[in-house]
């Protein structure tokens, strides 16, 4: 069985949502968690959590926006931890403006959390993992595809379709190292669960089938999906997107 134990998983917009519950798994399972958020009240809530079940987590608050902050985020996980095995990005900013409207401070403010934001992180802890001999990267995409396609998301849906394209890319270009980058895409109006051809559905059921202790409600059923994906089991796993709703 999976377990993550003696591993470093930094985990971006960890305050709240998603973020969160990946950072309870991620601990209950064994690994240390860095948590990064912008708010450090919702961040302070997932340490403590964690710390209440006996998990090591360490907060880092910082905007992802811009590389000096990240650059400054991953060097104090690096002197604290000494090691990033997995990056999980889940910070992200949605703002609900139509197209006609959306002001300039907005849509650059959206492409630098959700797509800048992601680029930067994956650059810092792409070279920390080459040096290691290797990592794991899951970009989370809240929103995407033209099922669900919802005015007032342009600027949203543009930074998410783009970050498909940068997980895609960074696979191929980190493999070499072995690390492997995928992504997962979430939202209400998603048709379930969408496998690429290259991977195998029964393997995702097996891995379930040995961790009984994982509620497959839909939120948890996602969190799921990410821990499979950062797992050994997963190891021929990359550059996909895949889908869960």
């Amino acid at each position: 069985m999976d377990d993550f134990t003696g591993k470093v998983v930094l985990i971006t917009g960890a305050g709240k949502g998603v973020g969160r519950e990946a950072a309870l798994a991620f601990s209950s399972f064994g690994a240390s968690i860095a948590a990064n958020d912008i708010n450090p009240l919702g961040l302070d809530e997932t340490v403590k959590r964690i710390a209440e079940n006996e998990g090591i987590a360490q907060p880092y608050v910082f905007d992802i926006a811009k590389r000096m902050p990240i650059e400054g985020m991953v060097a104090q996980v690096l002197d604290h931890f000494g090691r990033i095995d997995i990056l999980v990005n889940h910070a992200a900013v949605t703002p609900d403006a139509a197209l006609l409207e959306m002001d300039e401070w907005d849509f650059h403010r959206t492409l630098d959390v959700n797509l800048g934001g992601p680029f930067f992180t994956m650059q810092q802890v792409g070279r920390i993992m080459r040096q290691q001999g290797g990592g794991v990267m899951l970009n989370l995409i809240s929103t995407a595809g033209e099922d669900q396609v919802r005015r007032g998301q342009s600027a949203t849906f543009a930074s998410q379709a783009g970050l498909i394209g940068l997980t895609q890319v960074a696979a191929r270009e980190l493999a070499a190292w072995n690390i492997r980058v995928n992504s997962v895409g979430s939202g209400p109006q998603m048709p379930g669960l969408a496998i690429p051809n290259s991977w195998l559905l029964a393997d995702y059921h097996q891995w379930l089938d040995h961790h009984s202790e994982l509620n497959l409600s839909w939120f948890s059923g996602l969190v799921s999906l990410i821990l499979y994906l950062c797992s050994d089991s997963a190891a021929t796993i990359t550059g996909q997107t895949i889908w869960y709703g």
